[in-house]
């Protein structure tokens, strides 16, 4: 059945692959993006030529955008069906040498902005009692690593809000699905996309090479099993469509696409749930 879908963060990477992909199977696409008429323009005509695609302004940072752009969706379509949160930024360096803005900075797209796209599009979902939403998060969802403490801050704080969803929204046929991306070669990854990094030199310097080197080694062995593995973001784009077309009620929470972990992640995943259930016993309450 065709769907009315929502994708934020669609000029680049996942999200312009997903719009894409979500459209030629048929699904009429809402590919949000910011600067439709500045800096993303070729890619706001681009996508706009596809059939099925509108393109509509949104930026995540914005309350007023992201209230417009789902305003504008409801107003020409009736309804969302799912809202895809795509949109996000990465960064690298030690946690000492960010300052509070950067890691503000951080937070205001991949988690505040996930909770504005929550607040928008929630009213409208909980009237027609019917609703999907897909958080891409990332591979390392239940642990963190060195020298990108806030990149992975932000990713366990959509984490929560999407497993702590899942419960509040069940009433009203509301499903919520994190995927586990996994590390693959997107603008995110290659340096064409601005992330936000550590912004205090004095204090990067102070750590010394013995920093500088583990954080290369740690880059090193991420970005070169990406090139193993052949690593392709369409996985992600593919895997989205499977979640849209899936049936209501067969979702899961967490939704792993990372072929380097080699089972491991979906083995963390169930591990997880597991030990949740014994502990939501233990105190005698249910989810």
């Amino acid at each position: 059945m065709k769907k009315t879908i929502l994708i934020t963060g669609t000029s680049t990477g996942f999200g312009k692959l997903t719009a894409i992909t979500l459209a030629k199977a048929g699904h009429h696409v809402v590919a949000a993006m910011r600067g439709t008429t500045g800096k993303n323009e070729a890619v706001a005509k681009e996508l706009g030529a596809i059939p099925n695609i509108d393109v509509v302004e949104l930026d995540v940072t914005s309350d007023n955008s992201v209230h417009k752009a789902i305003q504008q969706t409801l107003a020409k379509h009736g309804k969302i069906d799912v809202l895809v949160n795509n949109a996000g930024v990465t960064g690298f360096g030690v946690l000492e040498a960010y300052s509070i803005d950067k890691v503000k900075e951080m937070m205001e797209v991949n988690f505040y902005g996930v909770i504005r796209t929550y607040d928008a599009v929630l009213p409208s979902m909980r009237e027609n009692r019917s609703g999907l939403i897909i958080n891409i998060s990332t591979g390392a969802s239940g642990f963190t690593l060195p020298f990108m403490i806030p990149y992975f801050a932000s990713k366990f704080a959509v984490e929560s809000i999407t497993e702590g969803l899942q419960a509040e929204l069940k009433p009203y046929g509301i499903e919520n699905v994190s995927i586990q991306s996994g590390v693959y070669p997107t603008e995110m990854n290659n340096g064409s996309k601005m992330g936000v990094h550590a912004d205090k030199p004095e204090i990067v310097a102070a750590y010394g090479d013995d920093a500088v080197n583990a954080a290369n080694q740690m880059g090193g062995a991420l970005f070169g099993k990406m090139a193993e593995f052949k690593m392709n973001p369409q996985t992600i784009a593919d895997g989205i469509l499977v979640l849209v077309n899936m049936e209501k009620g067969k979702r899961p929470l967490r939704y792993p696409l990372d072929a380097v972990a080699l089972g491991t992640d979906a083995e963390f995943i169930k591990a997880r749930a597991d030990i949740k259930s014994k502990w939501v016993g233990s105190y005698g309450f249910s989810l």
